[in-house]
């Protein structure tokens, strides 16, 4: 299964925000981390923001951080919300025609190959996928980007 650059991009900005729990970032900050559209971010972060996952400071010393503790989010769940509905193949939409769908025993496998998928990032939290922090922080020099100041963050 291919991520979307959506979830990929949702994911990465989830990460970045958790390797340094407290801290906000800009969406320019990440993007030029991540060698990101800043558009794009633009609507990775809202989505995420409207999913309450993220939470947002607006005006001078604002930014974005995580909505709730790493260990609160589950990667499984990010996935879903960002993916929507699983379709592996033409045969799990509205629409098909495929001549062999009465048939079929792919769409019954391929559900499964879905389900197991899900499963794996359903044992995975954020919190998980930065356990190495300070070698995330090595690369992205989190750390050293200028911390803004402090303002309560709103959901």
């Amino acid at each position: 299964m291919k991520l979307t650059s959506f979830t990929d991009y949702s994911l990465r900005v989830l990460i970045y925000l958790a390797t340094r729990p407290g801290r906000r970032a800009t969406i320019g900050e990440i993007a030029a981390k991540f060698s990101a559209s800043e558009n794009h971010l633009t609507k990775v972060v809202h989505f995420l923001g409207t999913e309450g996952v993220l939470a947002t400071v607006r005006g001078k010393g604002g930014g974005l951080g995580l909505a709730r503790p790493p260990q609160d989010i589950v990667v499984g769940d990010i996935v879903r919300r960002t993916e929507g509905e699983a379709m592996p193949a033409e045969c799990f939409g509205s629409g098909g025609g495929c001549a062999i769908a009465p048939c079929c025993r792919l769409r019954g496998v391929l559900g499964e190959a879905v389900e197991a998928f899900y499963a794996v990032l359903d044992r995975y939290t954020l919190e998980d996928l930065v356990a190495n922090r300070d070698q995330l922080d090595a690369i992205l020099r989190i750390s050293e980007m200028p911390v803004p100041a402090t303002t309560e963050l709103r959901a």
